[in-house]
């Protein structure tokens, strides 16, 4: 009887999907506020950090769901810088629950690559512990040459210290830089996000119904999706919920969408941005980030 259960379960799974698919506009990058999990961990009598724990492994199965609907980037926000004013009880235990996760990516590598899985995590992680910073520097570049499905983990991270983050990152290495090479085109390329396209879709569980300072440069012409099931409790019928509410909102959403991108493309041929100046400076970030991401794989 279980096995007739689990077979007809399948049978549902696939139909619902191959319907979904039926539908079109399946959205290219999801982005997931997983929030509810420590409400979860209460109404269930578990300790704050189970609850998470159990967030962690539900993003495993929508990560699954992602690959079998075609959607080729995920990004989650797994821990906001805000989290640190949290009791330290709470926050020790979410860094190590952390550390205990990118330990099982290093693990299960080639896994990860057989599924063409690549991590990348956005963040300012150099405000977590070193040694946490160097597990997560090493599941990034052992998987740096997946492709199939992009990772995002946004980790140490808040929207208003990644603007800060840019504007500093241009004081650093911008040092050929002239004044009218500053704008808004070339703050974006400074982002975390810099080869990471914007969220079609925005989903947050729990039934809060705001950003929280979650990819806020990025999300202009993202759909946005609230449910009020938790987290945790998550299953793969509120997550086709989602992708049925994309497809609606898409359809009105289409013509903005490419205005968008044509005034993106605009913004770009108007300015510096193709200038040589500006194109060195952008070869030098990326060659730094390599390179900071390359040193913390190493350290001990």
């Amino acid at each position: 009887m279980s096995w007739v259960s689990d077979y007809h379960y399948k049978w549902y799974e696939t139909l619902a999907m191959n319907v979904v698919r039926a539908g079109g506009y399946i959205p290219r990058h999801i982005a997931f506020v997983m929030d509810g999990n420590r409400r979860y961990a209460k109404s269930q009598n578990l300790r704050k950090i189970e609850g998470h724990s159990h967030g962690f492994e539900k993003l495993a199965n929508c990560l699954r769901w992602c690959l079998d609907l075609g959607i080729k980037e995920v990004t989650t926000f797994a821990f906001s810088i805000e989290n640190y004013k949290r009791s330290e009880d709470e926050v020790n235990g979410l860094l190590d629950l952390a550390r205990e996760k990118f330990q099982k990516i290093l693990l299960e590598e080639q896994k990860l690559n057989e599924h063409g899985v690549r991590i990348r995590v956005i963040g300012n992680i150099g405000l977590l512990p070193e040694d946490l910073q160097a597990l997560i520097a090493k599941a990034m570049v052992i998987t740096e040459q997946n492709g199939k499905l992009f990772l995002n983990i946004a980790f140490s991270y808040t929207s208003r210290d990644e603007m800060t983050q840019a504007v500093e990152t241009i004081l650093k290495l911008g040092d050929e830089l002239e004044p009218s090479d500053i704008n808004e085109r070339l703050l974006e390329e400074c982002l975390y996000t810099r080869h990471t396209p914007p969220p079609d879709l925005l989903f947050r569980t729990s039934g809060e119904t705001r950003i929280s300072d979650f990819l806020m440069w990025q999300l202009s012409s993202t759909i946005l999706y609230f449910t009020n099931i938790l987290w945790p409790q998550i299953n793969l019928w509120n997550f086709l919920s989602g992708i049925f509410a994309y497809q609606r909102a898409n359809l009105r959403l289409d013509s903005f969408k490419r205005q968008k991108r044509l005034e993106h493309a605009q913004l770009a041929k108007y300015s510096n941005y193709y200038s040589l100046r500006v194109q060195r400076f952008l070869q030098s970030l990326d060659c730094y980030r390599k390179s900071v991401l390359l040193s913390l794989s190493t350290s001990n």
